[in-house]
């Protein structure tokens, strides 16, 4: 192996994660029992991915820990904020994404993990109704804290947290709810200053609780990982902190069933030149993502997200007879997203696409997919993985955006207000994410990323 200028990974990683559901127990569970070698990390690139280092003589096909010094799973330590009091045990129960067999060997581990207070306002998730929040007192009554306590207050935590557990680095990953959709206001969220005095006039309509989970991550010197389709790290604000801190951020939202589907089948499309005039996509999902979902505002966020995985892939402005068809604008395909909150089906979504497109002198075809996955079970190695690798981007002396993470993400951070554009292709960005493993670990970054 060759040697690099990155920090060992040296003591515990803990691992906070603000949700304590379906996702968050299904990754910490996993982790439990690949440490007691009762399961395997099958979807986990650090875990079982390998790349090619050298050419020629030199080539050889190593994993990443091999490459550059991840954190080992033995390592990391759990912690985790959630609205509801239930311990991890108890939630990877009601859960239900796996079954008790396989919660039952590490029971006593997540009996013990038993969530801190949330920063929570229902105006931001109304079909949560949970009792572990914080609160302000007033007049002896329990109220919502302001913007800035509820940041004072996770800062607190976080430190709590590192010294009890000794820990010795923190990543903070958001694997809580959608929120209601916040527009970027260029006079609130483009400068630290102005979001850090919204945040003490306590501005509830422009400061979203996720931002201030990443901020007080970032002011206690902590990676922030957003998995949630929401508007927190995709501001300016947030990137000069980050910048500032000199610590990565990563986002937003997993990129787990039919994204991932669709980053990876637009690319062969575009591949052979064939015409797009509409893709319908819809999901059946039943979890408490979902439940959260069905509320229009909520599902306004993710519907930004998802849309926008097409863009820069399948482009009108560059292949106008391709891709220039299909709205009653006539400017580009149709592109249409929903999710239907469905009860009997819990974590097992289940996402259908129908993919009209067309051929030689303009003959249509059609493509359809059925992707009956689970929710969880994907997006589980997901955050495993943005974890390690976050994580060491940070002892690598890498910081603010990641976007070698974009892999592993929906809608992918950039600088729009650069004009930078997102790279969405699924095998763009797996290139993105092996040359940086490279460049890490001393070796010559030797793809082309297009």
């Amino acid at each position: 192996m060759k040697n690099n200028d990155i920090k060992p990974a040296e003591g515990h990683l803990g691992v906070m994660i603000v949700g304590c559901g379906a996702v968050a127990t299904t990754l910490m569970t996993g982790v439990m029992m690949v440490r007691k070698g009762l399961a395997k990390p099958i979807g986990s690139m650090t875990q079982m991915d390998c790349i090619r280092v050298g050419r020629g003589a030199a080539k050889q096909y190593l994993h990443y820990g091999e490459i550059v010094p991840l954190a080992s799973l033995d390592d990391i330590v759990f912690g985790t904020w959630d609205v509801y009091p239930q311990n991890a045990y108890q939630a990877a129960m009601y859960a239900e994404v796996l079954k008790e067999k396989d919660i039952e060997p590490v029971r006593d581990e997540l009996e013990r993990i038993v969530p801190m207070p949330a920063a929570f306002d229902k105006n931001y998730a109304k079909r949560i109704d949970g009792t572990n929040v914080k609160c302000s007192m007033l007049n002896g009554q329990c109220s919502i804290p302001t913007r800035w306590e509820m940041v004072e207050t996770l800062r607190d935590d976080i430190r709590r947290f590192k010294q009890e557990k000794q820990c010795q680095r923190i990543v903070v990953l958001w694997a809580a709810s959608t929120e209601i959709y916040v527009p970027v206001d260029e006079k609130v969220h483009y400068h630290l200053s102005d979001l850090e005095a919204a945040m003490k006039a306590d501005n509830r309509e422009k400061v979203a609780p996720s931002m201030c989970y990443a901020y007080a991550a970032l002011a206690e010197g902590c990676p922030f990982v957003m998995g949630a389709p929401n508007t927190t790290v995709d501001i300016p604000a947030i990137w000069e902190l980050a910048e500032r801190m000199r610590v990565p951020i990563a986002g937003k939202d997993f990129k787990t069933g039919q994204t991932l589907v669709k980053s990876g089948f637009a690319p062969m499309i575009a591949s052979r030149c064939l015409g797009l005039s509409g893709w319908f996509s819809t999901n059946i999902l039943g979890n408490r993502d979902g439940l959260v979902l069905d509320e229009p505002e909520n599902f306004r966020t993710k519907e930004v997200s998802k849309l926008s995985t097409l863009e820069t892939i399948l482009r009108p402005d560059v292949h106008p007879d391709l891709y220039g068809h299909g709205n009653d604008e006539d400017t580009q395909y149709y592109h249409k997203v929903r999710i239907n909150y469905y009860p009997p089906r819990g974590d097992q979504k289940e996402g259908w696409d129908n993919i009209d497109i067309f051929g030689w002198m303009g003959y249509p075809m059609q493509v359809k997919i059925n992707f009956l996955c689970r929710d969880s079970i994907l997006a589980a190695p997901l955050c495993l993985d943005l974890c390690l690798l976050s994580d060491l981007a940070a002892r690598a002396g890498r910081y603010g955006i990641q976007r070698f993470l974009s892999f592993f993400l929906k809608s992918p951070m950039h600088d729009y207000t650069r004009g930078e554009q997102p790279v969405n292709h699924l095998y763009q960005q797996y290139t993105m994410l092996k040359n940086a493993i490279r460049e890490m670990g001393g070796y010559e970054p030797d793809e082309e990323i297009d």
